[in-house]
């Protein structure tokens, strides 16, 4: 099937799609693929939202909703039109939506998006809300890219064991032993840095790690994060961007390259630490996310766990936007019933399809 993915992360920065053929299993073509901005103004409501727990949580965002939706609609238009396809090519689009709110242990998880909606507006049947059933079913709801991870490795023939990384607001990671796979939200990537700096110097994040190579980690402060509950819990585990948000208040006695420092060394010890949960040692980690541009951090994570640490580009996939191909992977299996996550990924009970169907009538595709 011909299949569109569309992913925007939780830094609410842009939008990524990518096109591509696939069985929903290890048969995958990729397809062009694209990243966009998001409109500024949109971004900057969507910011205030995940600060406003109660509304994110509980509010009326129907408003906000239908522009986030028509703005990934029009992504996904302007890509169609750049590569000159035409939406009857297109089998299915698979959205993520805007995660706005994330709390499983309430069962509760907020993607913003409308899919029929979309559906309607671009003539093609439209998958969303990926997450819903998993968390409804004591799950976490992430991470979903476990299963895709798997495809590509095994389609790669990549020598196991190995871990997918994926830096985005959040880190994650993905352990795929010989026999078995385990992921689960290793702590913050870029969400806490990011928001420092853009508060400190007006900037949308650390470039190359360039502020936090100058500074020295308050080690002090570092094990007083490394000391939450949440590193204590066996996964799978999740979290929502903004779970340590608070700690924002104990960096700011900081300097702006100590506490750039302090936090990029907080992302660099969790990840480590998601290791004791590993059955064996990875030989190989592979990085995608925006956070693997950094080079500081990269090359801290290098010297951290003493093995190949390299973006995902180094056996050909594409970082920016691997997770967009996931969820258009997924969507095909949401179609065909099949699994999008297993209680070794996201502590479903059982192997657990999801996502929402959205189709277009036959009138619709003109």
């Amino acid at each position: 099937m011909n299949v569109i993915g569309v992913m925007s992360g939780t830094s609410m920065d842009g939008i990524d799609v990518a096109m591509l053929a696939t069985d929903g299993d290890t048969n995958i073509v990729r397809g062009p693929s694209s990243m966009s901005a998001y409109p500024a103004s949109l971004s900057t409501q969507l910011i205030a939202l995940v600060a406003d727990q109660p509304r994110a949580s509980a509010g009326d965002l129907t408003m906000i909703t239908d522009a986030v939706t028509d703005a990934h609609c029009m992504v996904v238009e302007a890509f169609l039109a750049e590569q000159r396809i035409s939406p009857q090519r297109i089998d299915l689009v698979g959205f993520h939506g805007q995660t706005v709110f994330h709390a499983p242990e309430r069962r509760i998880t907020r993607q913003l998006f409308n899919g029929p909606r979309a559906a309607a507006r671009l003539g093609i049947n439209v998958v969303s809300q990926f997450r819903t059933a998993d968390v409804l079913s004591g799950g976490q709801g992430a991470p979903l890219a476990p299963l895709y991870h798997r495809a590509l490795v095994e389609a790669s023939l990549l020598p196991l064991p190995l871990v997918v990384l994926n830096l985005g607001g959040v880190a994650n990671v993905t352990f795929l032993g010989r026999e078995e796979a385990l992921a689960f939200d290793t702590g913050p990537a870029s969400a806490l840095l990011d928001d420092f700096v853009r508060i400190r110097r007006g900037e949308a994040y650390d470039r190359d790690g360039a502020l936090a190579e100058r500074g020295h980690v308050d080690t002090a402060l570092l094990e007083r994060f490394l000391a939450h509950d949440y590193f204590k819990k066996s996964p799978p585990k999740s979290l929502d961007r903004n779970a340590f948000h608070e700690w924002m208040a104990w960096v700011a006695p900081l300097d702006d390259a100590d506490g750039a420092a302090t936090l990029t060394a907080f992302t660099i010890e969790s990840i480590a630490a998601a290791a004791r949960h590993f059955s064996s040692l990875p030989t190989r980690w592979l990085v995608g996310g925006g956070g693997r541009h950094n080079a500081y951090l990269m090359q801290r994570l290098r010297n951290r766990l003493g093995v190949p640490v390299d973006p995902v580009e180094a056996v050909g996939w594409n970082g920016d936007t691997l997770e967009a191909e996931c969820f258009g992977w997924l969507a095909v299996r949401s179609l065909k019933g099949l699994p999008l996550s297993l209680p070794s990924t996201t502590g479903v009970p059982y192997p657990m399809t999801g996502g929402e169907m959205s189709r277009v009538s036959l009138e619709g595709r003109e």
